[in-house]
């Protein structure tokens, strides 16, 4: 292999199997991802100019070993669902998810309660009679409870729980009394106050993320106009490059097994210098050179290109920020060529 072709690492292995695979199976695969999968592996593709066949061949090889080495589907879940939960959650939580998971179907009354958010609950049963809520609250895990009592009104909570501090034992019919009323009045109130979250501060971010520069520098100037202090929101919350000076030095170097070299090299084209001395120093001695010899040798780049690479890197880091693998900060902005 040449020693000179960067190595490729996470999204980019992928997008070099489906292109080996060919148009058709590649089609077929991606017909499974979720929007945001095929908008990483569609940028990685069009990133990707020159392959060496060694690396194709590795990648190809290492998935058949990979896929080769796993069991069949029909292997038993049960027990491997079980055993992971138990090393993710420890052995009692993992009990009791597996119990709702087993009778997931067709649950009713307090089971169903079981599955839902602290926030719905609590809206279904604040105007229930405190015996209710407290009898509800027994039945629920204790983690699920705390979160309910403390989202309902103050004065309802000491009594709640004084009344679940009281109960003893429950005769079965008044249990099957208390799944007629969450059937018929809880679920009610809960389907009345539950909405949809839509939209926000959030999602306006995500979605400006995706836009170019210009399109996404004019909607902000015109924000600002309208509601300083919504642009300040969205401004916060945007993945920009710059955010890559708030990340430590361990989620840099996390962060530079996911990308290419080819992609980090016309990213720190247009960077900060700031941000390039800080992506540098967390890269062995060797390659900080070699990308230094390769920014000064390397002539104009489109501003476009540059900010699709630092798009590109930071949406990955994103990936990683969601998966607890570092973490990222706020700000960001740019214009024609560097």
């Amino acid at each position: 292999m040449n020693p000179d072709q960067p190595a490729l690492a996470g999204v980019d292995r992928a997008a070099v199997l489906l292109m080996a695979l060919g148009e058709d199976h590649a089609a077929d695969l991606l017909r499974h991802f979720e929007p945001r999968e095929l908008h990483r592996i569609g940028a990685s593709m069009t990133a990707l100019r020159h392959v060496e066949r060694e690396q194709v061949a590795e990648i190809v090889a290492s998935f058949t070993a990979q896929v080769a080495n796993e069991n069949a589907m029909t292997a038993d879940t049960h027990t491997f669902v079980k055993n992971v939960l138990t090393r993710a959650i420890g052995r009692d939580k993992a009990k009791n998810l597996m119990d709702r998971i087993l009778n997931a179907d067709g649950s009713t009354g307090v089971e169903a309660l079981k599955w839902m958010e602290a926030k719905a609950v609590a809206a279904g049963l604040r105007r229930e009679h405190p015996q209710v809520i407290a009898l509800v609250l027994s039945y629920l895990e204790s983690e699920q409870a705390a979160e309910v009592l403390g989202l309902l009104p103050d004065d309802l909570r000491y009594d709640v729980l004084m009344r679940v501090a009281t109960l003893d034992s429950v005769p079965t019919v008044a249990i099957g009394e208390l799944n007629d009323v969450i059937e018929k009045q809880v679920m009610r109130n809960i389907n009345a106050a539950t909405s949809f979250k839509v939209g926000g501060p959030k999602r306006a971010a995500e979605i400006l993320n995706l836009l170019d520069s210009g399109v996404e520098g004019a909607i902000m100037e015109k924000l600002k106009v309208l509601d300083e202090g919504l642009a300040v929101k969205i401004e916060d919350l945007m993945v920009v490059f710059e955010h890559l000076l708030n990340v430590d030095d361990r989620g840099i170097q996390n962060l530079l097994r996911e990308i290419s070299s080819e992609t980090l090299l016309i990213a720190l084209r247009g960077a900060d210098e700031g941000v390039r001395e800080k992506i540098l120093k967390n890269m062995s001695k060797r390659a900080a050179e070699m990308m230094r010899d390769d920014l000064e040798s390397m002539g104009p780049v489109r501003l476009i290109d540059v900010e699709a690479a630092q798009k590109e890197i930071m949406s990955v880091a994103k990936r990683m920020a969601e998966a607890g693998d570092l973490a990222l900060g706020g700000g960001g902005g740019g214009g024609g060529y560097v």
